[in-house]
């Protein structure tokens, strides 16, 4: 019996083992959207009610399961929604097949209704795209894509003219289109480094006297050589925001995250250090590193472009961490002198000292750790956190410290607003025993807010724990500390979420009163399906770096002489928080 071209497409993905596909329908998909509708007890279509919602879902799917992530759009308009999320997955290094429509093959570049030529439009973001030609073309591709997106850990994409997806598929229509001439077979693994590099980083390694490794989400999966590596080097480990969760932030090793949102005991040791490795990231913000020629590099990386990308490496090994690091491990020396690590240990006491005291404050307006330290509390142990971009991002990496067990992602290289719900809701569908938290910011979540819709439609028990301060807080600090401007275009209108919720069918919580916090997140944890937690906090809250330099302070004072429109508010807010540090 003859099949599709769509169909062929469909069966070819199942055969990768895709189960799930997000998107949403559209004339230009019509025929893949058919294909779907007859293959529905094989692949799931979740229906999303944006296509940018789509792409954040098929790359947190490739995160949280290592698996390709699928989605799915129509023509036009449908496709450009995709990319965004897209690009999260392509600087954050995710395997994700992008699937488009187009117009009907012989009416392309005539000006027709969405006539955007979608393959060209997807240049940049993908590692492997192109558009279907004929009926019989659509096999060979469709391996290809797979492929390609899982062994360069890209995005790939196909665009499907709408004629096309009809076209029944009976033979090869040339003669070197031989049936079945594709394969599945693939490079998973990357290459491992040679005896003679894994030697040399070692004596890097083992020269040292104030080693720091620093890991990214490449070393996800890979804790327990992390901390025996750390162990034997004395070694402090520094984490990136998607390496949150390469170590538990419980272990003695660990200074918990770097940059803006880090820590001051980790921006310390890397100030101190005299050899980093860098394993399995690209963390981009150079001037939280050690200064070129400060200290000897050794990096590890799937990726042999990334080498040195950041910081100059002495020696480069190329594969995968977790093998690397075993390894390397039987050629390091244990070190007697643990007085680098024991000084951080002492650092990290302080630290989380001041975390708790911030976390545990009582005073009103609600501070936004409050929540998020008593998230921390509540979390299950398997818990699958995902944070937005913003402000939501330092109170995340700060004050919701990561378990063992636990899943936690944000958008990285990219730094997308809007990923957190896409994100958490990819996670459930993966993960339905897990409990799966939305942690946003109210701008955050309010461009892709209808997704909890989404939510209800398919019973997703997520929790969305939305931080509401009525600005964009990210920005409106920028703009003070960086600049030294008073805030600008920073102020949101409020928009009661716990009543969005309940217009959704979904169960709406609100906090304002840190005594009540505990007690509303835990009935949030308690009621079945997705419930909205809207915390009203205080918008005058900063969330400085780790260490406030000169410059940044003086900046700050000059945006409050300058004419910040809440100068007093937000002073009082800064005065009386580092008031109450020092008690």
């Amino acid at each position: 019996m003859s099949v599709t071209a769509a169909e062929v497409l469909i069966d070819t993905l199942h055969d990768w083992g895709v189960d799930r596909i997000f998107g949403m329908p559209g004339d230009g998909i019509n025929g893949i959207m058919e294909a779907l509708r007859f293959r529905q007890d094989r692949i799931q279509f979740i229906q999303v009610r944006h296509e940018e919602a789509a792409a954040f879902m098929a790359c947190a799917h490739a995160k949280y399961t290592g698996q390709l992530g699928v989605c799915l759009a129509t023509s036009g308009p449908g496709g450009l929604h995709l990319l965004n999320g897209l690009y999260d997955a392509k600087l954050d290094g995710q395997p994700v097949l992008a699937i488009t429509g187009m117009p009907f093959h012989d009416l392309i570049g005539t000006k027709t209704q969405q006539d955007v030529e979608l393959d060209k439009v997807f240049m940049d973001v993908a590692v492997y795209n192109e558009r279907v030609m004929g009926a019989a073309h659509i096999e060979n591709i469709a391996h290809l894509a797979c492929r390609t997106a899982l062994s360069y850990r890209g995005v790939a994409h196909i665009t499907f003219p709408v004629d096309l997806q009809d076209s029944e598929v009976s033979k090869p229509t040339t003669k070197r289109n031989v049936p079945n001439h594709t394969s599945d077979v693939f490079a998973i693994e990357a290459g491992f480094p040679s005896n003679r590099d894994l030697d040399l980083a070692a004596a890097v390694l083992n020269g040292g006297e104030k080693v720091v490794i620093l890991a990214g989400r490449g070393a996800l999966g890979a804790s327990e050589e992390l901390e025996l590596l750390a162990e034997r080097l004395g070694a402090p480990i520094v984490k990136a925001l998607l390496g949150k969760g390469s170590v538990p932030d419980d272990s003695p090793y660990t200074t918990g995250t770097i940059g803006l949102l880090g820590t001051k005991p980790s921006q310390e040791v890397l100030e101190e250090c005299d050899t980093l490795l860098i394993a399995g990231s690209s963390f981009p913000y150079i001037e939280f590193l050690p200064k070129p020629g400060q200290a000897r590099g050794v990096q590890i990386d799937m990726d042999p472009m990334r080498i040195g990308l950041r910081y100059p490496i002495e020696v480069g090994l190329v594969g995968q961490c977790r093998k690397t690091l075993n390894a390397l491990l039987p050629m390091v020396q244990q070190k007697e002198d643990r007085s680098f690590l024991e000084k951080t240990q002492k650092g990290m006491k302080v630290w989380w000292a001041l975390m708790e005291a911030r976390g545990t404050n009582q005073s009103t307006p609600m501070k936004p750790q409050v929540v998020a330290w008593e998230l921390g509390k509540q979390l299950r142990n398997s818990a699958i956190v995902s944070s937005d971009s913003g402000t939501i991002a330092t109170w995340w990496a700060r004050q919701v410290p990561a378990k063992a067990d636990q899943l936690h992602s944000v958008s990285g290289n990219l730094a997308s607003m809007a990923n957190g719900l896409p994100y958490a809701m990819a996670a459930q569908l993966a993960y339905p025993d897990r409990q799966c938290v939305a942690f946003v910011g109210d701008g955050g979540f309010s461009m892709l807010m209808a997704e909890l819709a989404t939510c209800v439609k398919y019973q997703l028990p997520v929790k969305v724990i939305i931080i509401k301060n009525n600005t964009l807080g990210m920005i409106k600090w920028e703009q003070m500390v960086f600049l030294g401007n008073p805030e600008y275009g920073c102020e949101l209108h409020p928009i009661n979420f716990a009543l969005f919720a309940e217009a959704c069918g979904a169960k709406g919580l609100t906090i304002d009163d840190p005594q009540h916090c505990a007690a509303t997140l835990q009935e949030a944890f308690e009621t079945p399906g997705p419930v909205i937690i809207e915390a009203l906090v205080d918008p005058f809250e900063p969330p400085m770096p780790p260490k406030v330099t000169l410059d940044q302070a003086a900046k700050f004072a000059h945006s409050l002489a300058k004419g910040e429109p809440n100068r007093d508010k937000i002073a009082l807010t800064v005065l009386s928080d580092k008031v109450r540090e020092l008690i």
